[in-house]
């Protein structure tokens, strides 16, 4: 079927459509907190790349941390409802940071909280999402619509980026934040109407029982196990890089919350090319091809070690976006076709978890990292290690060799 034949089918479908918006206006939210709690949390009195660095990992540790549980829990029930309550906790904790930068009450202790409830909400809203999509798209059109919400979702990071920019610029991070949380709550208002069927695990069967089936379909999985190992390391150096030491070089060299919106609105431009080239591409191999894609996520890290000027940055940013946007809808689309719909919620758990584990170190780190060794040489260190991540995954055959599954004319047939 051809991609503007799948693209009619997929926006005619109701309940599709306000998935779409929902996960864009949600997306829009999430994009001003990268900028406004970088930049807010470092114009505080006192406050260094070290302060920063225990407020984001204040954030991603219950991230970390709950991601099974979300993972059990979208599996049981209603994945619409599971959705609705994370995105109204993300807009309660990005209103209360907003508000705290606002009234000039921003004890540390207090700070960390609200980042551990946002973290605590990305628990919730990652293995729902996950789920919910196959529950709504026929799986004909799986790829179009992953790559849909990723347009959805790259465009609203760019436009986000943009706007949190600008408002931190002219009225600064507390605002921002509070525009953050409003778009939460909007998202969660949408995603209220979505319909609470699909494939679920039996609610009266045991949690832990479901959490070690779930374990079961995810380690019987080589591409899926090794990929999720490598991208723990990958997010590791760039939780490091782009959380901290980026800003901090972006601060002392490059001219501040406009120079980093400026690589970040890059990278979500690079998104939205990457999605579009996914609309039309289904290799053979996805995951080897996602694979090779993330040599590019070195790029950025590198130039900003050795200096290079702001404009090269922020063109290897692009192309890291492209490769990140279509790795993510390679990935999502394979997870889907392979793994047993009412397993999926939790084997995308195990994946985010797994993914996301050593975040919280690489945050921890850079702080230490950029007084040992100097913010520079730390950043040529994610760099190289980053490279090495690649090459670790490409090393084992599934990697290399799994093979896309087509759906067969019958599937057509029956989601028609």
């Amino acid at each position: 079927m051809p991609a503007s034949s799948q693209t009619r089918e997929l926006l005619a479908d109701a309940p599709f459509a306000v998935l779409l918006a929902a996960r864009t206006i949600s997306m829009l939210g999430m994009a001003f907190a990268p900028v406004a709690l970088a930049f807010g949390v470092l114009a505080l009195p006192g406050a260094d790349a070290g302060t920063l660095s225990i407020v984001l990992a204040a954030q991603t540790i219950p991230l970390v941390l709950f991601m099974l549980v979300g993972g059990v829990v979208a599996d049981r029930y209603p994945r619409s409802l599971v959705l609705v309550w994370g995105q109204l906790l993300a807009a309660t904790s990005w209103s209360a940071i907003g508000v705290m930068m606002l009234t000039g009450n921003t004890p540390l202790w207090l700070l960390c909280v609200a980042s551990a409830i946002a973290g605590m909400s990305g628990a919730a809203v990652y293995p729902a999402l996950s789920g919910i999509i196959p529950d709504l798209v026929p799986p004909h059109l799986l790829q179009q619509g992953n790559a849909w919400l990723s347009m959805g979702a790259s465009g609203a990071r760019f436009a986000g980026l943009v706007a949190s920019g600008a408002v931190v610029v002219w009225l600064g991070g507390g605002w921002a934040m509070v525009c953050a949380g409003v778009l939460y709550l909007v998202a969660a208002g949408l995603s209220a109407l979505l319909p609470r069927g699909g494939a679920l695990a039996q609610p009266e069967g045991s949690p832990l029982r479901q959490l070690v089936d779930g374990w079961g379909e995810f380690r019987s999985r080589q591409w899926l196990f090794i990929c999720v190992l490598q991208w723990a390391v990958l997010l590791m150096v760039l939780q490091a890089s782009q959380g901290v030491l980026g800003p901090v070089v972006a601060k002392a060299e490059l001219g501040g919350a406009p120079a980093w919106t400026a690589v970040l609105a890059g990278e979500a431009l690079g998104a939205i090319v990457g999605v579009v080239i996914a609309m039309a591409w289904r290799p053979q191999r996805p995951i080897l091809v996602a694979t090779l894609l993330t040599f590019a996520a070195a790029a950025p890290q590198l130039l900003l070690g050795v200096r290079a000027p702001l404009w090269v940055v922020v063109i290897a940013a692009f192309f890291t976006g492209i490769a990140f946007d279509l790795f993510g809808v390679l990935w999502m689309t394979t997870m889907q076709q392979e793994v047993p719909a009412e397993s999926l919620s939790r084997v995308a758990s195990y994946d985010a978890l797994g993914s996301l584990m050593l975040g919280p170190v690489g945050l921890l780190l850079a702080g230490p990292a950029a007084t040992l060794f100097g913010v520079h040489n730390a950043l040529i260190g994610t760099a190289v290690i980053s490279i090495a991540t690649t090459v670790f995954a490409l090393c084992f055959p599934e990697v290399r060799r799994l093979r896309a599954r087509h759906p067969s004319p019958a599937d057509v047939v029956r989601a028609a």
